[in-house]
């Protein structure tokens, strides 16, 4: 029996806890992709890289748990960068699935740089509304937003003592798992000319390119590559960048097991016609 008859038998189970090994691996030991980073994504970076210190961005977390996986390693980059660079954060959302979420990553990654709530950042919550929330905020934010998250009137709090408006905001950053950043661009930025950069799921982020084309947000973190790209600009290797290091692997063994399989058939097809010719 030949290498090629041997390779078409083999036991499928070992296939797959081979492919179970290239996943797992990268996770458990924590080794990061070397991805290279996109241009929508540097753009992205660059954009919240040149806010002067003490400047404001607002986080919107459009997103429910089934996204969550891919929307919460960027949100927790961008977080991050901003916290490095001691920017103010206004955290809210569109969707009300997403702010439990957004809260739990807000809080974790504040901890890291023992920031403090009402001085360095405020979450303010959820309100039904979507684009009339957006123009409402054009106003001033407490003409939607009143109290924060806790309860707590936004006009006790040290940070929004200056922050009324979009004049007041440096940057919207939209964490989408929908259409709802269609709606910053249409309000926020059109009326309102303020500032915004994406972070979009995998499948969302082809209807985003327009917008980025057009320039009317600065920069977009499409999927897991994207939010890779943006811990590798941050120099903070974490959770997207050792997902994609397993994808990575799993494609390239599913890759050679196509290879082979295709080579093994036709040599396999090629013994056979020797074989009939030999018969005849």
């Amino acid at each position: 029996m030949s290498i090629w008859e041997r390779l078409s038998k083999i036991d499928r189970r070992i296939i797959y806890l081979l492919l179970a090994i290239v996943i797992i691996v990268p996770i458990v030991f924590k080794i990061p992709s070397t991805i290279s980073v996109s241009e929508a994504t540097r753009m992205a970076y660059d954009t919240v890289e040149k806010l002067p210190e003490g400047a404001t961005i607002i986080f919107s977390t459009d997103f429910d748990p089934a996204s969550m996986p891919e929307l919460r390693p960027m949100m927790s980059a961008v977080l991050r960068h901003a916290f490095e660079k001691k920017l103010k954060i206004i955290m809210m959302g569109h969707w009300p699935t997403g702010i439990p979420l957004s809260t739990l990553i807000l809080e974790e990654i504040a901890r890291e740089f023992d920031a403090q709530y009402g001085v360095d950042y405020v979450n303010i919550g959820y309100r039904p509304g979507a684009g009339a929330v957006m123009i409402r905020m054009g106003r001033d934010i407490r003409d939607a937003f009143d109290i924060d998250i806790q309860g707590t009137s936004l006009d006790s709090l040290p940070m929004m003592k200056t922050i009324h408006n979009y004049s007041d905001i440096g940057l919207i950053a939209a964490f989408e798992a929908g259409s709802m950043g269609d709606f910053w661009v249409q309000y926020a930025w059109g009326r309102f000319g303020v500032n915004i950069i994406m972070g979009t799921t995998a499948v969302v982020t082809p209807d985003t390119y327009p917008y980025l084309g057009a320039h009317q947000i600065e920069g977009l973190i499409g999927g897991m590559a994207g939010a890779a790209a943006y811990e590798k600009l941050i120099e903070r290797p974490d959770k997207a960048m050792i997902r994609m290091s397993s994808q990575a692997w799993a494609h390239i063994l599913i890759i050679v097991f196509i290879i082979l399989g295709n080579v093994g058939y036709f040599m396999m097809r090629r013994t056979e016609k020797k074989e009939k010719r030999g018969i005849v």
